[in-house]
């Protein structure tokens, strides 16, 4: 797409995402050490992977295991670009309560061997291998295994119990069921998101010749590559493979954070609901990862918490309840407790929908000050001091934003679930990229982001309409009693690639035989 605006080959590989990581890095080194060195149980082992690919690994076994007795087993891949000592905080925990844990870096990374396959098949393979390593080498039950992991470990984790009929419990947490809609939601490119994981594997590790290809084209926004990308992607999506991962039969948990930045919610609430078996999700506040940050310190965590009381459920058969209680955790953004649902769509049990009427139209390439934040810091903000991005929805300019808004509340509204959008728009050309944002805005005018959606589309006729439907991103916002939404649509948004060629102008109508709106789900009062 010679005429839409795409990232520099070079974004990428900047600093900031450079900086982040060895922060990231650095501080599970330091905050872990203490508790490593503190652990005579732990073995720091080479572990022969697929291919023979050797991987970096350790073990951690329960106090005076001596081998008479044999113990659930918990294998946790490494998160991207994280070293082995990654887990070692929660490792402990889980060997003092009678688990035998391996945690590995997955390859490609660190001073493990092999090239970064982004959950490829050798990297599901190795899980395999693995697994077999820790049955001839440590007194695991065979019988007994579970899987888990943060980020890329949580990836490969639901990727390999689809793999691999002995896994019988997993705990994915921030990671991915369907890698092309988190990284390409919208037909999309998330390119701020992808720049930090590409940085940071071009510091901690070595990319195969297959990723850096596909990256480059992602980067490029060649449409002829489109299709390569997305058949990349769903080979290592969990979502492909969820029919075996049922007839396996393994218990699992899916946690992540409505902030999510790198693999957005909504992929993990679909995944949930095609699974069959024993299931759970938990929706906190937060960004990519960070709901189990202070976990991997050692410090109390919900998220940590869930995990090991999943494992002793399914691996150690403990009557601990959790079981018993509701299968869907949300925790809003603007609230302190958890609440619990049978089912994802009991959460959005009532819908509302502000009619998005008239006709109007905006100008393309320029950021009308609407926009979803920075990757990781906006949700950082949300997370620990309600502070999510915010406008003046007043002030923005209506030449290149489009602004509808609701009638003000009379008592609180309960956003749940995802919001949907569905307009009717006329480009005046053949590629564009627009950006919605649903706003919460009070006496003031000032709006904080609720949630938003990127949306692209190639191919169309200039000057002829069609119908624009699209989920933004699964959140749970408290609106407070006086205040209104607002739906407001861009087409410039730092988070995303953007295809608005020079000089573009996009047309919103509501025709009445197929009116637009936006639908919001709502828990009832």
């Amino acid at each position: 797409m010679g005429r839409g605006r795409t990232a520099p080959r070079t974004a990428p590989r900047t600093a900031a995402a450079a900086a982040v990581s060895a922060a990231l890095i650095a501080g599970t080194v330091v905050g872990l050490a203490p508790a490593a060195q503190a652990t005579p149980s732990v073995r720091f082992v080479d572990i022969v992977g697929d291919g023979g690919t050797v991987l970096k690994a350790n073990v951690v076994t329960p106090a005076g295991a001596d081998g008479s007795h044999s113990y659930p087993l918990v294998v946790l891949p490494t998160s991207w670009s994280l070293p082995q000592i990654e887990y070692l905080a929660q490792a402990r925990k889980l060997a003092d309560s009678g688990y035998v844990v391996l945690t590995y870096n997955v390859r490609g990374f660190w001073q493990s061997g092999g090239q970064i396959e982004v959950a490829g098949p050798p990297d599901i393979a190795d899980a395999s291998k693995v697994i077999d390593w820790a049955l001839a080498n440590t007194p695991a039950d065979p019988r007994h295994i579970g899987m888990g992991g943060v980020s890329y470990g949580a990836g490969i984790s639901l990727l390999a119990a689809a793999h691999d009929k002995r896994i019988k419990a997993v705990a994915a947490l921030s990671g991915w069921a369907d890698l092309v809609a988190s990284i390409y939601s919208g037909r999309t490119q998330h390119v701020q998101a992808l720049g930090f994981l590409d940085g940071a594997a071009t510091l901690t590790g070595r990319e195969s010749p297959e990723l850096r290809e596909i990256l480059d084209n992602v980067y490029s926004s060649d449409l002829s590559k489109e299709q390569a990308m997305i058949d990349w992607g769903k080979k290592r999506s969990a979502l492909t493979y969820v029919d075996q991962l049922n007839s396996n039969g393994a218990a699992v948990l899916l946690a992540n954070a409505w902030g999510d930045t790198v693999f957005p919610v909504n992929q993990y609430a679909d995944f949930y609901q095609k699974l069959t078996g024993p299931k759970r999700l938990e929706l906190r506040p937060g960004d990519h990862a960070t709901a189990e940050l202070t976990g991997l310190f050692g410090l109390p965590n919900d998220v940590w918490t869930d995990t090991q009381r999943w494992f002793d459920h399914y691996l150690k058969g403990s009557d601990n309840g959790i079981d018993r209680e509701q299968p869907v955790q949300l925790k809003p953004r603007s609230t302190g407790g958890y609440e619990g649902y049978p089912d994802w769509k009991s959460a959005t049990a009532t819908r509302r929908k502000i009619a998005l009427g008239g006709t109007t139209t905006l100008h393309a390439n320029v950021d009308s000050g609407a926009d979803g934040g920075i990757v990781f810091l906006s949700s950082i903000l949300d997370q620990f001091a309600q502070l999510p991005p915010i406008a003046s929805i007043p002030l923005l300019p209506r030449r290149w934003a489009a602004v509808w808004q609701s009638e003000h509340y009379g008592a609180d509204q309960r956003v749940r679930g995802t919001a949907t959008l569905h307009t009717t728009l006329t480009p005046t050309d053949e590629s564009g990229t627009l950006v919605a944002y649903l706003y919460d805005v009070g006496p003031l005018g000032f709006g904080r982001l609720v949630t938003h959606a990127p949306y692209t589309w190639h191919g169309r006729t200039p000057g002829e309409p069609f119908g624009v439907d699209l989920d933004l991103f699964s959140t749970a916002y408290d609106v407070p009693a006086g205040h209104h939404l607002a739906l407001v649509v861009d087409t410039v948004d730092p988070l995303y690639t953007e295809h608005n060629p020079s000089g573009a102008q996009l047309t919103f109508s509501s025709p009445a035989d197929d009116p637009s709106y936006v639908s919001v789900p709502l828990r009832e009062q």
